[in-house]
């Protein structure tokens, strides 16, 4: 991936597209799907979506039971125990599926938190980078074997427009200086980004192509240790909970975005893309507004992914994937 394969392809998609739309005619019969936080919000969609279409999904679950009572009703639906914010946990869902399954299809990292309280997490790590990154990284990493063992997988990862908030904090990523809970959620949605970057550079000469997005707004459980106040002071919505702001997006279509990375033809042969409403987002300059749109050039810079790439191996003690 370079800079100049950074724009907007033509989808025949847009910003109003639903899961539903993005599934209608396809048939996934076979594939087998991964989808963490795949029992609610964004995440619910997905599966109802990649299930309706014939796909096998696995939901790792950090509430296991709320995820097996969300998808009661759900068919060709596992729910394996898993919190991403313990690495360990990880681990033990990977080798779960990795003891069940010949190969994975798609794997989609849409599980996360979001502007959390200052919150410590194995050896002193900031929690959001850690639930955000960290514990995809592992996952992936652990899980790339049955990747790269199904014909041509993708893997999906969940950022945000709220990468324009900072790059990768180098000299502080844990925040050990002061805590700020949107400059640590800023980060982690750039750590997703940057991890698609370098997954896919190396990934490709095994068939495996990775996307980042940004769903778009959307109210859900992400938004749950957020006080009703600060979203009714942000215009998000009214005293009731109801959303009043403007362009937010339903959960069906919030998911549209990661089903369209996940099964369309026109991403064949690429990767490493940020995507957005349905289609490659342009890059974005310094200074403008989040919600103006596109990908900070920080976000997608090899360079930035590569370093970040080594630093997460490093620090968790993933599995290498072999070049």
């Amino acid at each position: 991936m370079t800079i100049t394969d950074q724009q907007p392809l033509g989808s025949p998609f847009s910003a109003s597209t639903t899961a539903e739309d993005i599934v209608a005619g396809l048939d996934l019969s076979g594939k087998t799907a991964v989808v963490t936080g795949g029992y609610s919000g964004l995440g619910l969609a997905t599966t109802l979506a990649l299930t309706a279409a014939g796909a096998r999904v696995i939901v790792p679950a950090r509430r296991p039971d709320a995820a097996r009572a969300a998808l009661r009703e759900v068919k060709n639906c596992e729910v394996v125990p898993m919190d991403l914010a313990d690495l360990a946990s990880v681990r033990s869902a990977a080798a779960h599926m990795s003891d069940r399954l010949d190969r994975i299809d798609v794997l989609m990292a849409i599980a996360g938190v979001m502007a959390t309280p200052e919150r410590r997490v194995g050896p002193g790590w900031e929690g959001q980078l850690t639930a955000n990154h960290f514990g995809h990284f592992t996952l992936a990493c652990e899980l790339y074997p049955l990747l790269a063992a199904a014909d041509g997988a993708r893997v999906v990862v969940n950022s945000s427009a709220g990468h324009t908030l900072t790059g990768i904090r180098w000299h502080d990523p844990h925040f050990r200086t002061g805590y700020d809970k949107w400059l640590a959620y800023g980060q982690a949605k750039t750590a997703n980004a940057l991890f698609a970057v370098h997954l896919d550079a190396i990934g490709q000469g095994d068939g495996v192509r990775a996307f980042a997005l940004h769903p778009g707004k959307i109210i859900t459980g992400l938004q749950r240790e957020m006080a009703l106040k600060e979203q009714i002071d942000r215009g998000w919505v009214d005293q009731h909970g109801n959303v009043i702001g403007e362009g937010f997006k339903t959960p069906s279509q919030g998911a549209a975005t990661g089903l369209w990375a996940a099964t369309s033809p026109l991403l064949d042969n690429r990767g490493g893309l940020y995507l957005e409403d349905c289609d490659i987002a342009r890059v974005s300059a310094p200074g403008t507004p989040m919600d103006d749109g596109g990908v900070r050039a920080y976000a997608i810079a090899p360079d930035e992914a590569a370093r970040l790439w080594s630093t997460s191996l490093a620090a968790t003690g993933a599995t290498p994937i072999a070049r």
